[in-house]
């Protein structure tokens, strides 16, 4: 079945720097993303609730992005990002997340999960 890829932009108060750290490092990402966060080497382990979940790190440039494949999708091009952008005029600072749903009809709610995800970033950095 042929995922369905969506893009959230969310505007976030804070320099980039400080918000790669907690898109990038488990112990961040721990503190926001998911109950719990592991790596070794390029896997990392999300945890939520009774939940496991497997990603490989796939692509990490410093101070810009993160992409994880899920483990559980090697056979499909679905993969989860966390962009960091910077608008050139404003110096405003956006995320923009890039993921794939199951569906069309679980795209809004993938949405929402994902804005109620940085909420609680902007939450534990104060922005």
């Amino acid at each position: 079945m042929e995922k369905v890829k969506f893009e959230i932009e969310v505007p976030v108060h804070a320099s980039p720097n400080m918000l790669y750290q907690y898109i990038s490092s488990p112990s961040n990402l721990q503190e926001w993303f998911a109950d719990k966060v592991n790596s070794r080497g390029k896997v990392f382990s999300f945890i939520w609730e009774d939940t496991e979940e497997l990603a490989e790190l796939v692509i990490k440039k410093s101070g810009e992005r993160v992409r994880w494949k899920w483990i559980e999708s090697k056979e499909d091009d679905s993969f989860f990002e966390i962009k960091i952008q910077v608008d050139p005029l404003t110096n405003d600072v956006s995320l923009i997340i890039t993921d794939f749903a199951d569906d069309e009809d679980e795209v809004e709610e993938a949405k929402q999960l994902w804005e109620n995800q940085i909420d609680e970033l902007k939450n534990t950095i104060g922005a």
